[in-house]
């Protein structure tokens, strides 16, 4: 069982690597981008215990480790995606 990850900074929140992006892309020529937000992906492969679980545990354990870790609820928001 693979879990996703996806992580991106909230409204509001100043994105650095999102303004570079957009004006790299309007340097090559892509001057139809009006903005970037960049953010992260991260893929967990589960095994054992966890894997065995019903989806909604295993969701709600993801969940729980994205909040303590994976991602800084203070600035960021992040959704879960299980996978096979």
């Amino acid at each position: 069982m693979k879990a996703r990850v996806h992580v991106s900074l909230k409204n509001g929140v100043l994105d650095p690597q999102g303004k570079a992006i957009n004006h790299a892309l309007h340097g090559l020529g892509f001057a139809d981008v009006a903005d970037v937000r960049q953010g992260k992906l991260i893929e967990l492969e589960l095994t054992g215990a966890l894997a065995a679980k019903p989806k909604a545990e295993i969701e709600a354990a993801v969940k729980d480790m994205a909040q303590k870790l994976l991602a800084n609820t203070v600035i960021e928001n992040f959704s879960v995606e299980l996978v096979g």
